[in-house]
């Protein structure tokens, strides 16, 4: 549920399966003033955004949020998407993520394979149907189904978090809360063998989110990609290998 600098539906270069280049800015440096209005930590926000190498590399291959390079980074090391499979985005808002997904399962506006759902409006994602609509809405997981066709996804991601409240332990239980609501629709609509991608926040993943986890995939990884920014507490929780869903009864 990000909203970082939304730039346009189609990205201007493939990336492929390396997406390694360096992410490098050639620009000067630059300051912001403080505006009569705008509060000081409004200005720090909007000189690291223009100063951002990830943000300018977005603007200029038309992503549409330096959010995408997260799940470049992250597909580039484990293998995430492939041609062919069928993806479900959760909080996918300004639209970053599905543009990878649509781009690397090579999904197409005659053969959709990549569902987005956010109650914020996105751009448009060619090969991705967007769903404006609140991913906790009791109705949202049988829309989702209904958009894919009745096909199970082979992928689940969640980019969902709550908004911030400034007080550390109420966000993270906050979104730990959707982490929990993201897993709970992966493990019953997944793919066996599919796998499971959501943010968490530094600090601890829930224990019973770990043991389900444990208990239902094969592969439990704790992500952060390079374009994390360091000095943000989120963290990527990754599941790879669903083992089903009989993996309860065993």
């Amino acid at each position: 549920m990000s909203s970082n600098d939304p730039t346009g539906s189609t990205p201007k270069h493939n990336t492929g399966k390396s997406g390694r280049k360096s992410v490098k800015s050639r620009s000067l440096y630059t300051k912001v003033k403080t505006a009569r209005g705008r509060k000081l930590s409004s200005t720090l926000w909007l000189q690291r955004q223009l100063n951002d190498p990830y943000v300018q590399r977005a603007r200029a291959e038309g992503w549409a949020s330096r959010a995408a390079f997260k799940l470049i980074e992250m597909d580039d090391q484990y293998k995430l998407l492939e041609p062919g499979m069928r993806v479900v985005d959760l909080g996918a808002a300004p639209g970053g993520w599905c543009q990878v997904s649509a781009q690397r399962t090579q999904s197409t506006p005659d053969d959709v394979h990549v569902v987005g759902i956010d109650y914020l409006e996105m751009i448009n994602v060619p090969g991705a149907t967007i769903l404006q609509k609140n991913f906790l809405d009791d109705d949202a997981p049988d829309a989702i189904m209904e958009a894919l066709g009745g096909h199970a996804p082979d992928l689940v991601l969640s980019d969902m978090a709550a908004p911030t409240t400034g007080h550390r332990k109420t966000d993270h239980l906050r979104t730990m809360h959707l982490v929990e609501v993201a897993l709970d629709f992966a493990l019953k609509v997944l793919k066996p063998g599919g796998a499971f991608l959501s943010k968490t926040f530094q600090g601890g993943t829930e224990s019973n989110i770990l043991l389900d986890l444990k208990k239902n995939f094969n592969v439990i990884k704790h992500v952060k990609p390079p374009a994390s920014r360091s000095d943000s507490v989120e963290l990527y929780l990754l599941a790879k290998g669903f083992k089903g869903r009989d993996a309860n009864s065993r």
